[in-house]
């Protein structure tokens, strides 16, 4: 039986890699350690319902700030991930068990038991699942509008790469509130950072959600720090822009071990306000580009900024 504390076990594919140093991390990166009695009752909230969150499970340096307010985001369909990019903390290998079919109840239950306004659904990657797990997705968001209807819902969704392309219509027929799906990284860097994934793919993925439904917001984010450089990230912006993303997310790549993919350089947090100043300058709705930045950090904050913008650009507000 794998313990997925240890390291050698969660990631058993980079036991043998050579160590890549972790960099001293600079001021404007280091965050409180969790705690406090919001953090507990989230905490035991996720626990009592035996939910996995992505805030653990990848290591997320908000944890204690998103915790202490009630806000976590639900990783569903397990916690050993089908891929192995090397950037991510989540265990990786074969799953030991198939889709839990009471996991959406307990998710609809935790949900309303935090009282979220604005909920954030993630999950692993499960390509040996027929269809990604799509349906356990739409099952998700049928559970939370049943239990929570005033509820937002976000996705962020795997690439559904091994899948039949009609999958992803199964997951829109659902209407989440926002669909996001994360580039990571710049293309160039897809064979070393994130292998077993496609950047047209992803690419193209996000623009058959507004293909299907033009009225869902959709969403991506990149990390930075693992070796781009400031035009490649300006390239993404505009194939995200022309595959009508509306709301961009960049943050700084922080090492979870030694065995995973090298911190380049720390980015200062004047670049990420340039970057946004850029993205902002090509269209984008909305735009988070701090050196802290997560896909799901202040998501609720955001979406309401997000509708508000879309709002504004069609006069309605």
């Amino acid at each position: 039986m794998r313990d997925l504390k240890i390291p050698e076990q969660r990631h058993p594919e980079k036991a043998r890699k050579p160590d890549n140093a972790q960099p001293k991390k600079p001021s404007w990166i280091r965050v409180k350690a969790p705690g406090g009695k919001g953090y507990a009752e989230t905490a035991k909230i996720m626990r009592d319902n035996k939910l996995t969150t992505v805030c653990e499970e990848a290591g997320c340096p908000n944890v204690g700030e998103c915790w202490s307010q009630g806000h976590a985001t639900m990783m569903i369909m397990g916690e050993v991930c089908t891929r192995a990019c090397t950037f991510c903390n989540i265990a990786t290998g074969k799953p030991p068990e198939a889709l839990d079919v009471f996991e959406p109840g307990r998710v609809a239950d935790a949900v309303a038991k935090l009282g979220l306004n604005h909920v954030v659904i993630t999950s692993v990657d499960r390509d040996d699942v027929e269809d990604g797990g799509a349906e356990h997705f739409a099952q998700t968001i049928r559970a939370i509008r049943k239990r929570s209807p005033d509820t937002t819902i976000e996705i962020l969704t795997p690439d559904f790469i091994r899948c039949d392309p009609k999958v992803l219509e199964i997951v829109v027929a659902a209407r989440p509130d926002v669909f996001n799906h994360n580039l990571e990284t710049v293309p160039g860097l897809y064979p070393e950072v994130r292998p077993g994934a496609r950047y047209f793919h992803s690419l193209r993925l996000l623009q058959r959600v507004k293909e299907l439904d033009p009225s869902m917001f959709t969403k991506s984010g990149i990390m930075v720090g693992l070796g781009e450089d400031r035009q490649s990230v300006i390239q993404v912006m505009e194939d995200m822009r022309a595959a009508d993303i509306d709301f961009l997310t960049i943050g700084q790549y922080l090492q979870p071990t030694p065995k995973h993919h090298r911190v380049d350089r720390f980015v200062h947090p004047d670049e990420f306000a340039a970057y946004e100043k850029s993205a902002y300058g090509k269209g984008f709705l909305m735009v988070s580009a701090t050196p802290l930045t997560r896909s799901s950090y202040h998501a609720g904050d955001d979406f309401a900024r997000l509708r508000e913008a879309r709002n504004r650009k069609l006069g309605l507000a």
